[in-house]
Parts: structure tokens; C-alpha cells; sequence
């Protein structure tokens, strides 16, 4: 029986994967096997020695202490993608509210609901809340992963010209974009063209400015972009220089920007849309990262196998016999010494698996007949961080 806790509320279409012949799963289980989470802070937690992996519903994992877990030998999950199409969806609404002062004129409504005149004050007053249209602009995106991608296939739909920049582009998310969508090789080519650009990629602190994506908008960048641009955030808030950005409002460069983070800086900055981090809130989205969150969590305790980790490497290898998962540091002569000890009890490998992420190392072996106390041995070599031995 493995025990699985829940620090937030998790959708129960996530917690009904589990098989609950197997599986308990409460908020209030004690050294848990596993931990499902959304946006409970975990940094100061002190994790129990049964503890396997956590699984974050969702897609960042600032909330928890990613590094820690691997020393601890604890396999950190996201759910990449579960929650692309309500980001996307999101940000054209984004657009449109940028395009068209429509949260202006909402607001300005209410001030004159209880006017016996309504209508004609509206007649009146509706030409200061006038917009654009998004029909036949340019959008650029940066990052055409699970959300840049399909938001490049619906812009083209809305009549957009689309243009993309991604040099870590993976061939699945290549095929599934529409072939109207203009490939640009730099983000400098997006900052010059495009009237809206909306930024989907990760954090990356480089001091690289063409690695980097911290603060890639910037009062450098922002000078290149043509006046009044629209600017979309609905990825990460450290990708905008809040600084910059504010004087690029004040002076008109930037005509609006939408952002899902709010901050003390940008929830009452002028010109700026806030939205309350808004992006994965549906239904449909809550419950697909649960999903996806459960059955990560019960591939790797019943199979050893890591999909969508952040902290180990991605791994995955059927087995015919006994399988060893080993968590160690990536250092020379430690596959060695852990398959010198199969040989040294006359246990022939069957099968075996070894990959690596950064600092990090996962190896998975199959053998067949008795193993008696060779993973014991294996967690006496220098560098191994956790041994499992699945039958």
C-alpha cells in the first residue's frame, strides 16, 4: 500500500486514476510515498525517508525545492502541456482585450448604471474606448512549444500573419504547425516586425543575451519594436523588465501589456492589464494536469519509470525480470562499479538503462533469478543517492 498526500486540492479525476487497492490518498497522510501539489509552498518542508517523487499539477515548480529533492533522491514531476489550450485560449483573449479598451469601457459602464439616461450616455461616450482590430497584424511569438504553437495555429485561423521563433523547437511541435507560420531565426526579427508579441518560453538566466530569456524585454529590445506594440506575458514574470517596460508605457512605444503575473510593480502600473495568473484556471485544465500528474507518479513507484521530470532524466525501460532503478551523481566509473557487482555475483543484465541531466543519473537494470543484498552494495558506492528494486 502506498500513501500519497495532497497538500492542495487536487481534482478528483486525477485522484481516481489511483487504484485504491493500492493507493491511499489523503491530505493528511503521514512520510507519505508520494506528493501531489499545485501551489503549496514546500520549500520548507522537511521530506520523510519513503518519499519517492512529488508531482506538481501543473508547469512551473518554483513552489518547490527542486534541487533538494534530487540530493534527497526525490523525483520532481510537471505536467507539461496539460494545460496549453487554456493558456492559449487565455492570451487571445489577451489580444483582444489590448486591441480594444474593452476592460475601459466594462469599467466605465458601472460608473453610470444608476444614470436614468444610460443608453444615450453610452451612445455618447463609447468613441473613447475605441480599438483596433487584430485582423491582418503581425504577431510574433517566442517559444513555439505546447502553448506558442497552437496560439500560432489559431492567430493564423483569426487572420494574423504569424510569425515564430524557437531554436529548441522539437520535431513533434514542428509538424503540428501551420505551414503559414513565417520561421524566424532570431527574436530580433520579432521585435522589429511584429505589432503583437507574446513570449512562451522558460526562465533562462545566461549570460548569453541570445540564450537568456530573463528580462529579454528589455529597453534594449523594446527600442527595436515598432511604436504602440502590444506585449503578451503568459509564461514567466521575470521574462519583462518591469522598468523598462513602465517607460515604454509612459511614452506610448509599448501601447498595452498583458501579463499573467501581476507584481508590486505591474498591478497598478498605467497601460498594463493584469490578470490574476488566470492561465491553467479551467476545469478542463485542473483536470488534465491531475491526470497526467497521477499517472506519472504511478509509472515511476510501480515501474521505475520517469516521464516529465524536472530534476532527473526522462527514462523508461520495460522489464523481463527483477528491475534495480539507481539515483546517483553523474560522475565517471560509477556505471562501472554498479555493473562490476552484478558480475561479481554471477547475475547476467538482461536489460539496461542509463541517462543523465546535469549533476544527475538515473540507471535501470534487469536481471532475472535472485539478486540476494547486491542493492545494498550498490548503495554503498560512492555517489549513489537511492536504490529501488522493483519485481
Amino acid at each position: 500500500m502506498y500513501n500519497v498526500q495532497t497538500l492542495n486540492k487536487i481534482s478528483p479525476v486525477g485522484t481516481d486514476v489511483f487504484d485504491k487497492a493500492n493507493y491511499t490518498i489523503a491530505d493528511n497522510v503521514e512520510n507519505p510515498d508520494a506528493i501531489m501539489v499545485r501551489s503549496a509552498a514546500m520549500h520548507d518542508m522537511q521530506f520523510g525517508s519513503n518519499l519517492l517523487a512529488i508531482a506538481r499539477a501543473g508547469a512551473g515548480v518554483n513552489n518547490i525545492p527542486v534541487d533538494r529533492c534530487a540530493e534527497e533522491g526525490i523525483c520532481v514531476f510537471n505536467t507539461p502541456g496539460a494545460n496549453a489550450n487554456a493558456v492559449k485560449e487565455l492570451a487571445i483573449a489577451g489580444m483582444l482585450l489590448a486591441s480594444r479598451d474593452i476592460v475601459g469601457g466594462i469599467n466605465w459602464v458601472q460608473t453610470i448604471k444608476d444614470e436614468a439616461d444610460v443608453a444615450k450616455l453610452v451612445e455618447k461616450g463609447k468613441s473613447q474606448f475605441a480599438g483596433t482590430e487584430i485582423l491582418g497584424k503581425k504577431l510574433g511569438i517566442i517559444g513555439l512549444g505546447a502553448i506558442g504553437g497552437p496560439l500560432g495555429n489559431a492567430a493564423t485561423h483569426l487572420g494574423m500573419e504569424v510569425y515564430g521563433c524557437d531554436p529548441y523547437i522539437s520535431v513533434d511541435a514542428a509538424w503540428n504547425l501551420s505551414r503559414t507560420i513565417h520561421h524566424v531565426m532570431t527574436r530580433d526579427e520579432i521585435f522589429k516586425q511584429c505589432d503583437f508579441i507574446s513570449v512562451h518560453t522558460p526562465l533562462i538566466d545566461n549570460p548569453d543575451p541570445k540564450v537568456a530569456t530573463k528580462k529579454m524585454i528589455n529597453a534594449e529590445t523594446i527600442a527595436m519594436m515598432k511604436d504602440g506594440v502590444v506585449i503578451l506575458n503568459f509564461a514567466r514574470d521575470l521574462l519583462v523588465d518591469d522598468e523598462a517596460m513602465e517607460a515604454a508605457l509612459k511614452s506610448g512605444k509599448v501601447r498595452k501589456y498583458v501579463t499573467d503575473f501581476p507584481n508590486t510593480k505591474t498591478a497598478g502600473m498605467e497601460g498594463v492589464i493584469a490578470i490574476p495568473h488566470l492561465g491553467a484556471s479551467t476545469e478542463e485544465a485542473e483536470d488534465n494536469c491531475a491526470v497526467m500528474a497521477a499517472n506519472e507518479l504511478i509509472n515511476y513507484i510501480e515501474n521505475g519509470n520517469i516521464r516529465n521530470s524536472v530534476n532527473l532524466p526522462n527514462a523508461e525501460m520495460n522489464a523481463v525480470g527483477t528491475k534495480i532503478c539507481v539515483i546517483h551523481k553523474n560522475v565517471p566509473s560509477t556505471i562501472g562499479q554498479i555493473t562490476g557487482l552484478f558480475g561479481e555475483a554471477n547475475l547476467n543484465i538482461e536489460n539496461m538503462l542509463n541517462k543523465s541531466k546535469k549533476d544527475f543519473a538515473y540507471t535501470m537494470i534487469d536481471v532475472v533469478g535472485e539478486i540476494g543484498d547486491i542493492d545494498a552494495k550498490i548503495a554503498a558506492i560512492d555517489g549513489v543517492i537511492r536504490v529501488r528494486v522493483i519485481k
